[in-house]
């Protein structure tokens, strides 16, 4: 049903798309960018904010006694620091798919002209980092054909009544007599009655052409504008599992954003350095093969964490204060009931 175009080979129909592979682009390397004078120091929080955030912390939990955070006595207040490195890249990727819809007298301009190619289609890409989908018909690619689904005909047999406009009495079971013997007035003693799904005609109206017998085929280009995200968390030792701190910001030390961004340099914890190096390769060579890189940005958080020794019933307890948002992580709370939330 449908035509090849030179550089839509492989373009099929359903769901899924043929992806394109971007044309090489004369994109600069990457330069070093100066750097701002690193300095690792460690804030700290006072002991009241640990403890409001203590205290906020437990009334949050309905099966928590508050006996710890009135009676508990804080021992002492150690300070780490943690960074978060995250890698954005934004990407521009290009499918096809054949599509088709009735013929009701639209421009058929396929052989006018050769079809432009895939990514010489011009298409607006949104802001950057932002996600969107725009769906473009190919120009030169339309062209009309017969319905497949009907033939041509515009019509199907019905399926109620494989094409005959009628079927056996409902009333009758198709004997033309009612259980009692006696002749069955809804056929009028025939067993047959009127098709009600086609109405009798014995066809119905063809569902992919809507009827008109004919379609209108043509090549769609989907765009699709997306961020990729590859983030990396210094490990510390404070004690607070990694996870934890998923969900929290902490304070930026460093953004940068270019079409391709150059690898942290002499940043204080080289782990920092040798994952921005890694993921930036990485982005590279997994973002390159089917979309086309339009910008990149590298950011570096601190991420604060106090852990608070504390005595309550004079034993020892600790819990953790993290992030902007004060976010407290108690595992061992000492003073919580059995209850559980389903």
């Amino acid at each position: 049903m449908f035509d090849s175009y030179a550089g839509y080979e492989g373009t099929s129909g359903g769901e899924g798309g043929a992806y394109l592979p971007p044309p090489m682009l004369s994109v600069p390397m990457p330069e070093a960018s100066s750097h701002p004078e690193w300095h690792d120091n460690i804030p700290s929080i006072s002991e009241e904010r640990a403890r409001e955030a203590f205290e906020d912390y437990v009334s949050s939990k309905c099966c928590y006694s508050s006996g710890p955070v009135k009676d508990g006595v804080i021992t002492n207040m150690e300070s780490f620091n943690t960074y978060r490195y995250r890698l954005e890249t934004f990407t521009e990727s290009r499918s096809t798919k054949l599509s088709q819809e009735p013929y009701t007298g639209q421009r058929a301009d396929a052989g006018i002209q050769r079809a432009p190619g895939p990514w010489q289609i011009a298409a607006q890409p949104p802001s950057y980092f932002t996600e969107h989908k725009e769906t473009i018909r190919v120009p030169y690619t339309s062209s009309v054909k017969k319905c497949d689904s009907c033939g041509g005909m515009g019509t199907k047999p019905c399926p109620s009544c494989t094409g005959t406009g009628s079927k056996a009495c409902s009333w009758c079971n198709g004997s033309g007599q009612s259980p009692d013997n006696e002749s069955c007035n809804k056929c009028n003693c025939s067993g047959r009655e009127k098709c009600s799904s086609c109405s009798g005609s014995g066809v119905l109206k063809c569902n992919t052409c809507d009827g008109k017998g004919q379609l209108l085929v043509f090549i769609n280009l989907i765009v699709k504008w997306s961020t990729e995200k590859d983030e990396y968390v210094a490990q510390d030792s404070s004690g607070l599992r990694l996870e934890k701190l998923v969900k929290v910001s902490g304070k930026e030390l460093f953004r940068d954003a270019q079409i391709m961004v150059y690898p942290v340099l002499g940043f204080p914890d080289v782990s920092v350095a040798q994952a921005s190096e890694r993921l930036i390769r990485d982005h590279r060579v997994k973002y390159t093969k089917n979309s086309r890189i339009l910008q990149q940005r590298q950011t570096i958080e601190l991420i604060t964490i106090t852990r608070v020794n504390y005595t309550w019933k004079e034993k020892p307890y600790v819990y953790y204060v993290y992030g902007n948002e004060l976010k407290v992580n108690a595992e061992d709370y000492p003073a919580s009931c059995c209850c559980s939330v389903m």
